[in-house]
């Protein structure tokens, strides 16, 4: 008797995600610069551009990536979790380009990192994993600890290159560095605050308001300088050397920080939102960048390093 097979139906999709390369750039251009006119500026190509490619986008996901407000635009917090799949494939794509082109792997060999605190988590890593994706055999060893150490393990040999904030590098005879990313202070305070339906805050305007502070790296000398400019003196409630520490005391409303807009994420832990403004005047900037001995002869391992750090910097400028 002949026996009749039954196969379960193949699955059904009711829609295919379909998002370009080009729609993630526009986004990632758009989430950095905070308006459609910023990110086109940086882009060369016209604002309906972008906002066509956005809207796309949102669509596709069948989510909304930003809030629009007459300012210009705030990451959802959908939005903040899909940017960090976004820069991981524009990254993931920048690697298989590299690899087309000719690019040989170290056969083995081995580098030496020293970071400071403040980039560790936000430059670093994302950095770091891309190296290790790109060289595998190299044997990777990082030290975290403050500028000044690093500076002079640089100079002593013992480290080949260091990922750290160079605005106040000390030793420039002897050292060479080369910057990565330049950041700008903004001001981070609750969703309730008085201050964050206003267009223009200046430093007069969080004078006496109470201060939660960042005290690693140059931050806490920076924000000190900033406000004694004006005769104020901080009114400093919380000092702490965590930045999710931050972001929890702001987004509950215990106080406002000053920090560099590297470090800035929408969300604290618990899933309270934090808002970020422009300060008006000429607030400072950290720049952080690589640093190795001036006139070394660098290890191959540490040359790769150098190049593909430039190589993702160049990614970053043309979005």
């Amino acid at each position: 008797m002949r026996q009749r097979l039954s196969f379960p139906a193949a699955p059904v999709f009711s829609r295919v995600m379909a998002f370009t390369i080009r729609q993630l750039q526009f986004f990632v251009a758009v989430a950095e610069q905070g308006t459609v006119s910023g990110a086109a500026q940086n882009l060369s190509i016209s604002q309906s551009s972008v906002t066509e490619a956005i809207k796309e986008l949102e669509s596709d996901l069948g989510v909304e990536l930003f809030d629009r407000h007459p300012r210009g635009l705030n990451i959802t917090h959908k939005g903040h979790q899909f940017l960090r799949h976004a820069t991981k494939i524009l990254a993931d794509v920048s690697d298989a380009r590299r690899a087309f082109l000719g690019d040989q792997l170290t056969a083995g060999g081995r580098l030496q990192l020293g970071v400071t605190s403040l980039v560790a988590g936000y430059v670093l890593s994302d950095l770091l994993a891309r190296y290790r994706r790109a060289y595998p055999s190299v044997e990777v060893s990082a030290i975290e600890d403050n500028g000044d150490y690093l500076e002079h393990l640089l100079v002593g040999g013992k480290l080949d290159i260091a990922v750290m904030v160079t605005s106040n590098l000390r030793d420039r005879t002897a050292l060479q560095s080369e910057i990565l990313e330049v950041s700008a202070y903004r001001l981070w305070l609750p969703l309730s605050h008085r201050l964050a339906s206003a267009d223009i805050i200046s430093i007069g305007d969080i004078a006496s308001e109470p201060l939660i502070m960042l005290t690693v790296d140059e931050i806490e000398e920076n924000t000190g300088k900033l406000l004694s400019a004006l005769g104020a003196r901080p009114h400093v409630a919380f000092r702490t050397r965590s930045v999710e520490a931050v972001r929890s005391l702001v987004a509950t409303g215990a106080g406002v920080a000053l920090l560099p807009d590297l470090v800035y994420r929408p969300w604290s832990l618990e899933g309270d939102r934090i808002e970020s403004r422009d300060i008006s005047g000429s607030p400072p900037v950290v720049q952080v960048g690589m640093v190795w001995r001036r006139g070394s002869s660098l290890p191959q391992a540490a040359r790769d390093f150098i190049g593909l750090a430039q190589s993702q910097r160049m990614v970053r400028q043309r979005l």
